[in-house]
């Protein structure tokens, strides 16, 4: 599965102005002569991907009539200027003008899911008999399309599997990957279901400048990262798109029947390709919604194709499985149910995703303890005051406060951190100590991690990798 990809190329400010001058251009040119809609999507999309460029690199909105280095005298005419400051969501790119980070309620909307709420949580809990976990009750896996259907199946004693993903970018995870990963492997507990694992290093090549030995070599490494989240060897399969690929006749046919039921068209719309774009890009999407289809594993479900599958992903992932959806009963299949999560910001602020290509924007699974205190201290962006009397006086602002939002995906007790929030609001805890907290929660969850990685040998990772049949209680 993908990553963000934060990097954009490098462009001068003028350069960017002109192109989105534009591209500006051909969005009304597609609009007057009635191009499809497709089309007209894809040419927008594009115009707002450059705008965001713009505003990263200048630190203001784009204007018409206000070129770099120009001060802005008039207000702009130009009607698209203010959306630049609006969320900008893909597969590969994620930004948002707002400190508090991405508006989920709108992205809901925009993306047509399903909010996770109350009702929702305690279905899930009467029908696992434990408590949810801390993701659902605090809202970090906040969106979900069709996860009462799931549920429907499991209280029917049907069967459901599990499928997630790595796009293995670079040999360190960071923690911001963990996160589906920890879900996933509570999802797999509580409901005692089979997980495939895509390791898509074929789009990493695509995508990045790897060899195709080095985006093999990332995958290795990443799935003893996985592999130490505690995953159950006899439930899961953990596969590389290079090598099963090839080895399954199943999974390649499947791929081919998406292929012919998705048109160019439809994934310029989706995906915002463009005719410069590699065409292993633009058919990758086919190989990224295979795995949702369980005769895909024809050794863990034989020939059966009526076997839902439950997606667990951040909600940049939502374009591949809306498209997934949209193919799925033309190809005589059921559609996979989603459950979204929220992104984990960078540690500089809740603008962008945390990203592996930026050292000091991550916690990284590698770093020692005093890598760790150093990053939280110097990066992280506070939402405390300018001075410890203003700090007393008006308090900090958790909402845009790193270290409180890295607490509410890593601090279990649930009271504790409403303590915490009250305090830092107040103005009794100051950011020294909130950081401290952190720091005191992050240092021995990511030593754990890294002791537990450690007794992952090559032999398991192998023996997580052979395609197989795999136990689960739904024969």
């Amino acid at each position: 599965m993908s990553d963000v990809a934060n990097g954009e190329p490098c462009t001068s400010p003028l350069e960017l102005f002109n192109s989105i001058a534009a591209q500006g251009a051909l969005v009304k040119s597609l609009k007057a002569k009635k191009a499809s809609k497709d089309e007209i999507d894809c040419a927008v999309k594009m115009l707002l991907s450059l705008k965001m460029s713009y505003k990263a690199a200048m630190g203001e909105d784009y204007k018409a009539d206000c070129p770099p280095g120009n001060p802005s005298t008039v207000s702009s005419s130009d009607p698209d200027a203010t959306e630049a400051s609006e969320d900008f969501v893909d597969p590969w790119t994620v930004r948002t003008s707002s400190a508090k980070g991405i508006d989920y309620d709108k992205l809901i909307v925009q993306f047509g899911s399903s909010k996770i709420d109350k009702e929702l949580i305690n279905r899930i809990e009467r029908a696992i008999g434990q408590r949810p976990h801390r993701f659902l009750r605090r809202g970090i896996f906040f969106s979900h399309r069709d996860m009462n259907q799931v549920l429907d199946a499991y209280e029917n004693k049907k069967p459901f599997y599990l499928y997630t993903g790595r796009g293995p970018s670079s040999e360190a995870m960071h923690v911001g990957h963990l996160i589906p990963f920890i879900f996933t492997k509570w999802l797999q507990d509580v409901f005692n279901v089979p997980l495939v694992v895509q390791m898509s290093d074929d789009e990493k090549y695509l995508w990045k400048d790897l060899t195709l030995d080095q985006a093999y070599s990332y995958t290795m490494e990443n799935a003893k990262d996985i592999i130490a989240c505690g995953f159950d060897i006899n439930k899961t399969f953990i596969f590389s798109d290079l090598e099963y690929m090839g080895r399954s006749p199943g999974f390649y046919k499947n791929v081919v029947k998406i292929q012919k039921h998705v048109t160019f068209n439809q994934v310029k719309g989706i995906f915002g390709f463009t005719d410069s774009d590699c065409i292993g890009k633009i058919s990758f999407p086919a190989v990224q919604a295979a795995p949702s289809f369980s005769n895909s594993f024809p050794q863990i479900f034989r020939d059966r194709t009526d076997i839902q599958c439950l997606i667990p992903c951040a909600i940049d992932q939502d374009p591949y499985f809306r498209m997934t959806r949209d193919v799925a009963p033309r190809i005589g299949y059921p559609k996979p149910a989603l459950l979204h999560s929220t992104f984990f910001p960078a540690l500089q602020g809740a603008q962008t995703k945390m990203s592996a290509s930026d050292p000091n924007s991550s916690i990284f699974l590698t770093d020692t303890a005093k890598q760790i205190k150093t990053k939280v201290n110097k990066h992280a962006f506070s939402g405390g005051r300018d001075t410890v009397e203003e700090h007393r006086q008006f308090g900090g602002n958790c909402d845009v406060d790193v270290s409180f939002m890295y607490l509410t995906f890593f601090l279990e007790d649930d009271d504790k951190l409403e303590q915490i929030r009250k305090d830092y609001t107040s103005g009794a805890m100051l950011t020294g100590e909130l950081k401290k907290t952190l720091i005191d929660v992050l240092q021995p969850l990511i030593a754990e991690h890294q002791a537990r990685r450690k007794e992952v040998t090559d032999e398991m990772v192998k023996e997580f990798m052979t395609p197989r049949q795999l136990s689960f209680h739904f024969q």
